[in-house]
């Protein structure tokens, strides 16, 4: 408990008596502590926490009376009644609430068009094939053969897991149609994978910087978390071969296709290499490629060189055709599927059939593909003039990606990006500071980009008006 309990100390504006009690609230509320668990001794906390003994006696006074803790006298002190409902916040490093993962997220979900978002992960609304996806929705409400009211199959739709498969091999990936697991979107499909493969415990390898909202999905599954740097070039392959084995991750989890956030793709050569080190240390790979289709050359993908035999690959549309008809894909090993299958029906017994023939029938009429070509035509329009106002605002961009929504941006002069992104935020800007990508911390000094979302000059004056102070 010491080191979440003496980082609670410098928090300010608590007494000491209060960061005794908030030491034990968090590690309470982050279920760390159960109910039932012992707490240590007044003296032995009062040691750890470096204050007197009778700070710790009316700190577990107060406890007592709040009904967080019981006495049991000649045994000690013990967490009291039923677990309180999960707190994520409670996991992991104390970020500041204003700029932490789930925060960016609501913030992005929940302000109106008035509040510019270039930190947000996703295309603008007026960039999304809207009036196609309507007419696919009458198309499909006429159709007889399409239920409105039935549940899906347990698998999902098999004409669009028979398109999927085919779509698959672009990557190189050879799945049946049979090995494709429709869920109800690629978080939904993460989540199944994680309840699948890991108990709490476990360990679970991400890349460092990586997408936020794995950290917070891996903490929700009571998981351990550990980092390995990622760069340009994938992960740091020492660090990665260290990692597997201090750690014994039950399974690595990493975007091998335009990384969120640098926008990095592995070459065949580190894909080679990653296979070889999880081979070799019994490590299963998740590998999410949700941005996969901005890509217009596909690259190597981990899934398409193991064969699906280590590595399962996840997919979905919400990035690149609608986040409101949400389909996840997941593509795994033939000798996994039934057992996989049994457990979706368990938490939610289908995935929805009628966005799964939406997606079907928008993919087969020739509609996707037009839509992602202009895409990534203006997505490479917007990297380039984003890049030239990022540069004119003193940032620097390391690597540019060739393809996909992201930059992944450093500030100038140490300038620490959560202060930034709070006088951007009172500003009508919301953007995406580094650190909540970062499990070690390590990107105080970095911005994730969406170059989608930065078209209006005013991004850039508030970033700078932000930047000065």
């Amino acid at each position: 408990m010491a080191d979440g309990a003496l980082a609670t100390l410098a928090e300010p504006g608590l007494t000491r008596v209060e960061a005794v009690m908030a030491a034990i609230e968090r590690r309470i509320d982050g279920r760390a502590m159960a109910a039932g668990a012992r707490l240590p001794s007044v003296r032995s906390f009062a040691e750890t926490m470096q204050v007197s003994k009778s700070t710790v006696v009316e700190a577990y006074d107060r406890l007592l009376a709040q009904g967080s803790i019981v006495s049991r006298p000649g045994s000690g002190f013990y967490v009291a009644g039923k677990p309180q409902p999960l707190s994520l916040a409670a996991i992991g490093p104390r970020l500041d609430r204003e700029v932490d993962p789930l925060w960016i997220a609501r913030q992005s979900l929940e302000t109106g068009d008035d509040v510019l978002k270039p930190g947000c992960g996703w295309l603008p609304p007026d960039w999304m094939p809207e009036e196609g996806l309507r007419r696919a929705s009458r198309q499909i409400a006429r159709d007889r053969g399409t239920s409105l009211t039935c549940y899906d199959t347990p698998l999902g739709l098999p004409p669009l897991r028979q398109q999927l498969a085919r779509r698959l091999t672009e990557h190189g990936i050879l799945a049946h149609p049979d090995q494709i697991v429709l869920t109800d979107s690629a978080t939904h499909a993460l989540d199944l994978i994680c309840r699948f493969l890991v108990e709490p415990g476990d360990t679970v390898l991400v890349d460092d910087p990586c997408y936020f909202n794995f950290h917070a999905l891996l903490r929700a599954h009571r998981v351990k978390v550990a980092g390995v740097p990622f760069g340009d070039a994938g992960p740091d392959l020492a660090a990665f071969e260290q990692a597997l084995r201090e750690h014994k991750p039950r399974f690595y989890l990493t975007n091998s296709g335009l990384h969120n956030p640098n926008g990095a793709s592995l070459g065949p050569a580190a894909v080679h290499r990653i296979l070889r080190l999880a081979e070799a240390h019994d490590t299963l790979i998740v590998e999410d490629d949700i941005y996969a289709d901005f890509e217009a050359e596909p690259g190597p993908r981990l899934a398409g060189f193991d064969g699906l035999d280590r590595v399962i690959h996840i997919g979905g549309f919400s990035k690149t055709l609608s986040a409101a008809a949400r389909i996840g894909v997941i593509a795994i090993r033939s000798d996994w599927v039934e057992r996989l299958v049994d457990l979706k029906l368990a938490v939610c017994l289908s995935n929805s059939h009628l966005s799964a023939a939406l997606i079907h029938r928008f993919l087969v009429d020739g509609s996707y593909r037009h839509h992602l070509e202009s895409v990534r035509t203006r997505l490479a329009e917007c990297r380039g003039t984003t890049l030239k106002r990022l540069a004119a605002a003193g940032l620097s961009v390391p690597f540019v990606p060739t393809a996909g929504m992201f930059l992944w941006a450093r500030l100038p002069n140490g300038l620490d990006a959560a202060e930034v992104s709070r006088r951007a935020l009172a500003k009508g800007v919301v953007l995406a500071p580094g650190n909540v990508f970062s499990l070690g911390q390590n990107a105080a000094d970095h911005l994730r980009f969406n170059v989608a979302q930065c078209a209006e000059k005013r991004v850039f004056d508030v970033l700078e008006q932000a930047m000065a102070g």
